[in-house]
């Protein structure tokens, strides 16, 4: 791949927090201000990449990003080592690219591998994966603005393998792979059903690039926790991959792993949870992702650069909704202290 070459030569709605300091210093552009003046750097960085890279759309540039920010991060284990957030997969590439679960993140490195080496001068391999993936995240309508910390070491070794949980995994498997990392089960339904409500699949149906997950694909909503719950009854494809099972809804896919959550025991009140309760998925995942971005790291020692992320995009969009010719006995019920809450049939035909 392309980027491999290029890294041969460079060589290794949430509060944003500034504490007391409230006096502004102008940037050197003399258009941006900031209270730490260390982070007056990183505002030509997210003008680049927002414009160039995301082209400011919640797009396959956005997604990628947001999808790069979980792989590198979640390379960390209390038993077996790893750096965490740190930027391992971009500077030992040559190695974690060859785990299975990171398929088709060679694509993702190729778009963003270019603006990591010309920002390498400003920021670490580590800090520009979470200020892209922040940056992706305000592309997106209704999805939350997360702070950014920098000040991120260059990593030191690649990730081990097998930390990166895969869609063929069982629910107790991703439980315990993010509980043994601090996350809840409340910010494990919420960080991987939030990520696929932005997200689509480049490696899961063959010959076919980025099938959505849910029905908005450009808007962080609740309309995944809907999708997935409905009773599959079709593939986008040939059905052949390891990890996917039927769909409820044309030109979507879905991942074994989010059928799973939905219906586990373990995790299907929570998924069921966060139907039409917009509020309550941006703010807990807005707190993994936090989270994800410091696996790993010190944040006493990291500089608030928050300010330098542009707002978030107030949510527009309505109500989750069923799909046109179902209805709610389409739907999988299996929360058992619960009743999924009532939603409206699109008008039309499928």
């Amino acid at each position: 791949m392309a980027f491999k070459n290029a890294l041969a030569a460079f060589v290794l709605a949430l509060p944003l927090v500034n504490g007391l300091r409230t006096k502004r210093t102008t940037c050197p552009d003399g258009v941006n201000t900031a209270i730490n003046a260390a982070c007056c750097n990183l505002f030509p960085v997210v003008q680049d990449i927002a414009e160039n890279l995301f082209e400011n759309e919640c797009g396959d540039g956005a997604h990628g990003s947001l999808r790069l920010v979980f792989h590198d991060a979640i390379g960390i284990s209390p038993t077996v080592g790893g750096g965490g957030a740190d930027g391992s997969i971009a500077v030992f590439n040559e190695t974690e690219l060859t785990f299975h679960a990171n398929t088709g993140i060679d694509d993702v490195l190729d778009a963003l591998g270019p603006f990591l080496i010309k920002h390498s001068d400003v920021v670490s391999a580590g800090d520009f994966i979470q200020l892209a993936g922040a940056v992706s995240l305000v592309q997106c309508n209704g999805a939350p603005r997360i702070p950014f910390f920098m000040g991120r070491a260059p990593p030191t070794a690649a990730s081990p393998p097998d930390l990166v949980p895969e869609p063929f995994d069982s629910v107790q498997k991703i439980l315990q792979r993010f509980g043994e990392l601090g996350f809840t089960t409340e910010e494990i339904v919420a960080v991987i059903g939030g990520s696929h409500s932005v997200a689509g699949a480049d490696d899961v149906v063959p010959n076919l690039q980025g099938v959505p997950f849910d029905q908005t694909p450009d808007k962080f909503d609740t309309q995944i926790f809907v999708d997935v719950q409905l009773r599959g009854t079709l593939f986008p494809g040939e059905g052949t991959t390891e990890g996917e099972v039927e769909t409820a809804v044309p030109g979507t896919v879905r991942l074994q792993s989010d059928h799973l959550l939905a219906r586990d025991p373990a995790t299907n009140c929570e998924w069921q949870s966060f139907v039409n309760n917009q509020a309550k998925m941006a703010q807990v995942f807005g707190q993994a992702v936090l989270k994800l971005s410091l696996l790993g790291q010190d944040q006493s020692k990291l500089t608030d650069c928050s300010e330098v992320i542009p707002q978030a995009i107030p949510f527009t969009g309505g109500a989750a909704t069923l799909p046109p010719g179902q209805t709610m006995d389409d739907i999988e019920q299996a929360c058992a202290t619960a009743a999924f809450p009532s939603l409206a049939t699109q008008p039309g035909t499928i």
